[in-house]
């Protein structure tokens, strides 16, 4: 029996060898099993670290491959979702791009493609590179610059003092030359402590409401809006479209409850309102009354 189940697994492999990545319906084809006793094999050789799983879907299944197939995956990409097939084609083109500088829902389909989409991180900023291309190629893609100093010319002195330079000369006549471009650029002034703290937030922020909505089963199906304030997703919950608005605070009050209402109407659909926070009270009190509401008429 053990000597039937290390022959079905050699097949197995072969067969992965020789069609590169599978669903499970195509090893069992091949092995002449059922599906069922296909994918317990394939768990065993995965745990055995022998082949690898892919993190997307065909369907309900994952990829099985083995180590180094990983480029093979491509051919399944029109298998994703369509913002995530998108983000996979603008990297796929692009090689690099840089996280805060895209949009959020690209932001968002980059974290959900992990075999194609790889994070890495440069000082405190966030590069996706895509799967197949190296780290290091960031670096030949960067332009090189040159650094000039523009000359400050004083009438009727010496020939050694037309350059000055203090420090605060260097401020003043430090200009980065583009050869490419062909155009002078002031030097970028580097971003403050409090910046980076204000996107960390942010990041937490839109990864918090992310995993409460996994953790309901809800999905993300578009990011109408993303700042530092609040955050408006279209979702689908049992089926069903909704709007949700995210606050990023703890104490939303009637204005918020209004301002939700309102980009409700604009979509037509109903919407769900999540903060950080319990509502303020008399927001809570404007809730339960308006729900006990039947109607409200006028005396003549």
């Amino acid at each position: 029996m053990q000597q039937d189940a290390m022959q079905t697994k050699e097949k197995i492999i072969s067969l992965l060898r020789m069609n590169g990545p599978s669903l499970p319906v195509h090893i069992a084809k091949g092995t002449g099993l059922s599906i069922l006793f296909a994918s317990a094999f394939l768990s065993e050789l995965f745990y055995e670290k022998k082949i690898k799983i892919s993190d997307m879907k065909v369907g309900n299944s994952p990829l099985y491959l083995l180590p180094g197939q990983e480029p093979q995956l491509e051919r399944f990409f029109q298998y994703l979702k369509s913002k995530e097939k998108e983000a996979f084609l603008l990297l796929k083109e692009r090689k690099f791009l840089k996280d805060d500088e895209q949009q959020p829902a690209i932001r968002v389909a980059m974290r959900e493609i992990k075999d194609f989409a790889i994070p890495f991180q440069r000082g405190e900023e966030i590069y996706w590179r895509y799967f197949t291309v190296p780290e290091e190629e960031l670096d030949k893609k960067e332009k090189p610059i040159i650094v000039k100093i523009k000359e400050e010319v004083v009438q009727k002195e010496p020939e050694e003092d037309k350059l000055r330079v203090g420090k605060s000369g260097i401020e003043e006549n430090l200009n980065i030359f583009n050869e490419e471009e062909g155009e002078i650029k002031k030097p970028e002034r580097k971003k403050t402590a409090r910046k980076r703290s204000n996107k960390k937030h942010d990041e937490q922020f839109f990864n918090k409401i992310k995993e409460f909505l996994s953790e309901k089963n809800i999905e993300i199906i578009d990011i109408q809006s993303f700042n530092k304030n609040d955050l408006v997703l279209k979702i689908k919950e049992d089926k069903k479209e909704k709007l949700l608005i995210a606050y990023n605070k703890k104490r939303i009050i009637s204005s918020d409850l209004m301002k939700a209402y309102k980009k409700s109407l604009e979509a037509n659909l109903p919407y769900m309102i999540l903060s950080l926070g319990e509502p303020a009270k008399n927001l809570k009190e404007l809730i339960s009354a308006i729900k006990e509401l039947s109607e409200i008429d006028k005396i003549e």
